[in-house]
């Protein structure tokens, strides 16, 4: 039956490859070019374009709008830094999705590029588990493949999870990967869901001028945060004009030709143009034919990893938002993509997440990592925290962007760096060095004992860690 199959389907034949990876993603396209590096035959299956959601329709595009609404927000501040300008600024949403496409193609082509110089074979189609070695790849013209291979991972990635309540339908209803096409800006956006991707979304068009509303099921805006930083993050978003509705429910969703209409929990109605829903993503496991060779997923649709990112099933791998470990963030995928491949090699491999830096782009950042004061009580640490505010540091005030602070928790007894949070100018690159710090277990002694640059905005952190050591908090 199988052979018949692939005669009628036109299916090449036995295609061999030390490792088949299903998706070109951050996690997929990292780990083959790391498998290629070291030697091995490696193929990469991808359904659409390489670079996953990351590059096409989350990391890049967003980030790209977000350095026009900086530009936007810088320009009509001008006058605070003596600079006068004759007319008025505004957006040209045209030229802002342009220039966003230009460098998603740039990125894209650079993938092809080192796929290419690697000699990682790029299969297209849909892919299919048939056995524990066979994938079946199915491309757009109905011809396919037959590939097999002696390891696989599988790095699918995720999509957003809109329930049927909010009557999605990519036009008036939409998701972030619409919200990076629309024809024109909308007069007014309510987003439904104050995580990372609402708040991202939402600093981005309230620079354009869009009225924005935020509504969030939970109590505060990105409920994992600190709740100081989250606070902090709420009030600089209100005074963008931003409203932010939290502990709300939406109870219904109405189209009309006014626009849409939401009826929350409280009786409220919120009238919008349109409505974008960002309440989380959904792992891309339900198409490869998992359960024919008995991959585990859990209840979500997650595949189930081990330490080495295997599965149940030797041999498999799965890598980013579609296995089950936390943190759902693309250099984490690549992370995790690069390590699969060093299991399958035989290194002692163990997947940890200790140290996994977080970065939202809403304006100010925000940047943390590792554990919150209230995380290291629970785990029966004794958590002291020290704050310095941009507001004292030379460079932010020179720059104009003195809002937020760095916030740092260390533990009192071994002196180590548990985690830091950070909101304010440059908190995403800022965040590197905290990340080091936590990563290698540093003390509060043997950062005071580093010399920072002046003027810079990492100073700021070098004073948080400065004044635990000073009064031996």
């Amino acid at each position: 039956m199988d052979l018949e199959f692939y005669e009628k389907n036109r299916v090449v034949l036995n295609l061999k490859y030390q490792v088949a990876i299903i998706g070109a993603g951050p996690g997929g396209y990292v780990a083959a070019i790391h498998a290629a590096r070291i030697g091995m035959k490696v193929c990469v299956i991808e359904q659409y374009e390489v670079g996953g959601v990351c590059l096409n329709r989350g990391c890049i595009p967003t980030k790209t709008l977000v350095g026009s609404a900086k530009v936007s927000s810088l320009v009509n501040r001008a006058a605070d830094y003596g600079i006068k300008i004759n007319g008025v600024a505004s957006p040209d949403w045209d030229r802002i999705l342009g220039r966003k496409n230009e460098v998603v193609t740039r990125l894209t082509k650079g993938i092809h590029y080192l796929f290419a110089q690697n000699k990682v074979e790029l299969i297209k189609g849909q892919a299919v588990f048939e056995t524990e070695r066979i994938i079946r790849v199915i491309q757009g013209d109905g011809s396919g493949r037959k590939v097999h291979a002696d390891n696989i991972i599988i790095a699918t990635g995720s999509e957003a999870r809109v329930p049927e309540v909010f009557k999605y339908d990519g036009n008036q209803v939409i998701t972030s990967d619409e919200a990076l096409e629309l024809a024109e800006l909308p007069e007014s956006l309510i987003i439904i869901g104050g995580g990372v991707v609402g708040c991202e979304f939402a600093s981005i068009f309230a620079a354009f001028g869009v009225k924005v509303t935020i509504v969030e099921l939970m109590e505060q805006l990105i409920p994992n945060l600190d709740p100081e930083v989250s606070g902090s993050l709420r009030l600089q978003l209100k005074k963008k004009g931003i409203e932010i509705l939290t502990g709300t429910s939406v109870n219904e969703v109405i189209k009309d030709k006014t626009g849409i209409r939401l009826v929350l929990a409280n009786g409220r109605e919120l009238l919008g143009a349109k409505v974008l829903v960002s309440i989380g993503r959904k792992p891309n496991s339900d198409k490869l034919g998992l359960d024919e060779i008995g991959v585990k997923l859990n209840s979500k649709g997650q595949i189930q990893v081990n330490e080495r990112l295997e599965t149940n099933v030797p041999g498999i791998y799965g890598v980013g938002d579609v296995n089950d470990q936390p943190w759902d963030l693309a250099h984490a995928a690549s992370f995790q993509g690069v390590k699969a491949v060093e299991g399958i090699t035989g290194k002692p491999v163990v997947w940890s997440d200790e140290a996994m830096p977080n970065c939202i782009f809403t304006d100010p950042e925000v940047a943390t990592v590792g554990m919150t004061a209230k995380e290291a009580v629970d785990q029966g640490l004794e958590a002291v925290t020290s704050k310095a505010a941009f507001l004292a540091n030379g460079k932010a005030l020179a720059q104009g962007e003195a809002v937020g602070f760095v916030k740092v928790v260390a533990d009192q007894k071994s002196r180590r760096i548990l985690g830091v949070q950070i909101i304010g100018p440059e908190a995403s690159d800022l965040i590197a060095e905290a990340v080091l710090a936590v990563k290698r277990h540093l003390t509060v002694e043997q950062l005071v004992e580093t010399i920072h640059a002046h003027p810079t905005l990492a100073e700021s952190f070098h004073e948080a860690v400065q004044s635990l050591s000073l009064y031996n908090i």
